[in-house]
């Protein structure tokens, strides 16, 4: 069973953030998945790439999602990552 790598990438003073990180918790949780959150804030490279569509969700490295979180894209996402 692969272990997913989940990252959040946010900004300061961001409202979508906030919603975005009580989805990743929700169902990471639900699925025992650990994750993290990187601000862009103090990155050039990262505010250069992400600048518009912070909150984005990463999954091993790849995009998966941005500004809403899709819950349950999220949830096929990272089951397929786990059964692999």
């Amino acid at each position: 069973m692969a272990i997913p790598d989940v990252v959040l990438l946010t900004k300061a003073d961001c409202h979508l953030c906030t919603e975005a990180r009580a989805a990743v918790e929700r169902v990471t949780k639900s699925l025992g998945v650990q994750w993290t959150e990187q601000r862009i804030d103090s990155d050039p490279q990262l505010q250069e790439r992400f600048a518009e569509e912070i909150p984005v969700v990463l999954v091993n490295g790849i995009q998966r999602d941005f500004w809403k979180i899709d819950e349950e894209r999220l949830t096929r996402t990272l089951k397929k990552v786990l059964e692999s």
